[in-house]
């Protein structure tokens, strides 16, 4: 972050001769939403934000007691790089308010935020660096996004083979414009399958920049002729995406997590935090696995992380220990999450499961260093292997299970996102697929 102040968004405003401003904010799903006001307008909204009706986006009242306030948070202020250079646009990420003033429970930024001053008052800060993976597909006749490519690239190679790699560098080269830090970009296994991994930092400002790095994908893809998708798994036959996080925790500017005597480089702070984070998976996975779609995902074979382990020497496990570049470096990466998990949320719950495994010294399980999938139910079940939901159905029975799910995210955040996901399974269950045209209709 910034560090900006009002004056310094109202300096910037006429300096850069800005006419729009997007105010954005997120719902429950994860989806970035805005308003857009003019120059004129946003002095007074500076001062006393900008009132609106939530009533139109996921996780907020349809229709009583639908008015909500959305308060600017002046150091996300960013002119978009990709909207025109005379009468620029740029916007402002936002928290939601009640009417009153008060916190809105529903607001995904908040929860995080929330959480996030627990960590605080811990003496801790919190660093996060993600590995952010999408497809590229081709657009028909009309502009519609299609699951074609006719590349056939892997595993980082490079053009003409990788026919996507201009719109990558574009990409790129956009967030670096607007000051983002980015660490490496590639191409990843699959066909028109990509990646690019953002630099660490504090974790309120990496669920930003994870918002604002979606958006910048599928704007940059657009100007390509392309579609950016972050959907889990849109084709049967290849990999899908995932969004592994990498974690670490600072207090007073060093490391918790290391200890160079420890055989993994890990200190016992780590190990409870690993711990903690374990124990939740199953619960946190509606968040961080949050639609029908990533359980297809998960069950495919193609490298996805299923079983409930972690290991330092095997690269597959859900938990990943990374080799330490040096004695200060020592993290934990999440391999499971997702692309299409609200970051707030995700982060929310990876950060307030480890902290559950400190605060109450959870002991972590041994590592495991073989291919789990390769073992027999008897043997995984002699080494006490777990496995994450199959189904969007079975996360949300495991999130009503761990009563931590709903303590983390609050009440009626939990209580709201469940019934969204119970409706998307439920809409889902009711759909006849065309698999099911294929298999059934000339059968019976």
């Amino acid at each position: 972050m910034k560090g900006y102040t009002k004056e310094d968004v109202l300096r910037l405003l006429e300096e850069e001769d800005v006419e729009f401003i997007r105010l954005q904010f997120t719902d429950l799903h994860g989806t970035l939403k805005n308003i857009a006001v003019t120059a004129g307008r946003i002095a007074s909204i500076l001062e006393n934000g900008c009132h609106f009706d939530a009533s139109a986006a996921d996780g907020f009242p349809r229709a009583i007691d639908s008015e909500r306030l959305l308060i600017p948070d002046f150091s996300t202020f960013e002119i978009l790089p990709w909207r025109p250079q005379q009468g620029k646009v740029a916007r402002l990420l936002c928290d939601v308010y009640m009417p009153e003033g008060t916190p809105s429970n529903l607001c995904s930024r908040q929860i995080l935020k929330k959480n996030l001053e627990k960590a605080e008052g811990m003496g801790y800060k919190i660093e996060v660096g993600p590995e952010c993976e999408f497809f590229l597909f081709e657009t028909d006749e009309n502009g519609n996004p299609t699951v074609v490519t006719h590349e056939q690239a892997g595993y980082f190679d490079v053009g003409p083979l990788d026919e996507g790699e201009n719109a990558r560098r574009d990409i790129v080269m956009n967030l670096e414009d607007m000051g983002f830090e980015i660490n490496a970009s590639h191409h990843e296994v699959a066909p028109a399958q990509h990646e690019i991994d953002l630099s660490h930092g504090e974790a309120l400002s990496t669920a930003d920049n994870i918002q604002t790095f979606k958006l910048a994908v599928r704007t940059m893809a657009k100007r390509h002729g392309l579609h950016a998708t972050f959907m889990p798994k849109p084709k049967n036959d290849v990999n899908g995406s995932g969004m592994h996080i990498n974690i670490s925790i600072l207090k007073d500017g060093v490391n918790i997590f290391s200890d160079e005597s420890d055989k993994n480089g890990l200190s016992k702070e780590a190990y409870y935090f690993l711990g903690g984070l374990m124990k939740h998976l199953k619960g946190m996975s509606v968040i961080t696995n949050p639609l029908v779609n990533s359980y297809k995902r998960l069950n495919s074979g193609f490298d996805a992380p299923v079983y409930i382990a972690w290991s330092a020497r095997n690269r597959k496990q859900m938990v990943r220990i990374p080799a330490l570049l040096n004695g200060n470096n020592a993290r934990i990466e999440l391999r499971s999450t997702d692309s299409a998990a609200n970051p707030y949320l995700a982060l929310a719950l990876v950060i307030a499961a480890g902290l559950d495994g400190i605060e109450k010294k959870i002991t972590a399980p041994e590592a495991i260093d073989v291919n789990i999938a390769s073992l027999s139910e008897e043997e995984r079940n002699k080494l006490s292997v777990d496995r994450l939901p199959g189904t969007l159905k079975e996360a949300i029975d495991a999130a009503k299970a761990d009563p931590f799910i709903a303590e983390t995210l609050g009440r009626e955040a939990f209580d709201q996102y469940i019934m969204m996901k119970e409706k998307e399974w439920n809409d889902y269950n009711t759909f006849v697929s065309e698999w099911e045209l294929s298999e059934y209709l000339n059968r019976y």
